[in-house]
Parts: C-alpha cells; sequence; structure tokens
C-alpha cells in the first residue's frame, strides 16, 4: 500500500493557475493508477483526473476538461495535476489518491492523501 501526501495548494486569483503535487512512497509507485479528487464541504467527494501506470492514457471530469492537466513522473514517484483558468467553484480541498488498477482509482477505491485546499477568489 502506498502512503501519499499532497501538496501545492493556496490561494489563487480567478484565471490563474496553480500546480498541485502528490509524493508516494514505496517502491512500486509506476505500477499505480493514480487520481485527483476534490471535495467542498456538504458536499460528496468527486473525481477530478486519472492517470494509467505508464501515463499513457488520462482520463477528466467534464467541469475540468480543456483547463486541467494530470501528469506523471515514475522516477520521482510524483503525479502531478496543473490547473489553469481556475474558477471560484474550482474551490476545494483536492485529494490524491492511488489504486491498482484505473477502475479502482474512478471508482473512489486505493490509498488517499490527507489532502491540500485550493481557494479560487473571484
Amino acid at each position: 500500500q502506498v502512503q501519499l501526501v499532497e501538496s501545492g495548494g493556496g490561494l489563487v486569483q480567478a484565471g490563474g493557475s496553480l500546480r498541485l503535487s502528490c509524493a508516494a512512497s514505496g517502491r512500486t509507485f509506476s505500477s499505480y493508477a493514480m487520481g485527483w479528487f476534490r471535495q467542498t464541504p456538504g458536499k460528496e467527494r468527486e473525481f477530478v483526473a486519472a492517470i494509467n501506470w505508464s501515463g499513457g492514457s488520462t482520463y477528466y471530469a467534464d467541469s475540468v476538461k480543456g483547463r486541467f492537466t494530470i501528469s506523471r513522473d515514475n522516477a520521482k514517484n510524483t503525479v502531478y495535476l496543473q490547473m489553469n483558468s481556475l474558477k471560484p467553484e474550482d474551490t476545494a480541498v483536492y485529494y490524491c489518491n492511488a489504486g491498482r488498477t484505473i477502475v479502482i482509482v474512478t471508482t473512489f477505491g486505493g490509498s488517499w492523501g490527507q489532502g491540500t485546499q485550493v481557494t479560487v477568489s473571484s
């Protein structure tokens, strides 16, 4: 099982950019699919983006398609979420997820990090 630590959150104005990072422990990171999710108070956690073990396949929620990019560096055991053209509705706690398959990740299985807060001001 991997352990995950997110970073890179913060306060940004609408239209700005942030890059989130998720560092994973363990020597088997490259075999895991990875994902990003987000949650706001009173709402359920929602899927944002996912990437397969090699980085060759990526998946996005419609709400972020064209604005966010997920990528990974297996040599650094890290997955990234580049967020551009941020909107106030992107404000949330962002969580990293790791699972053995894309299906496990996109169905909210796998391991979770502690989250990082992203706040977009209007």
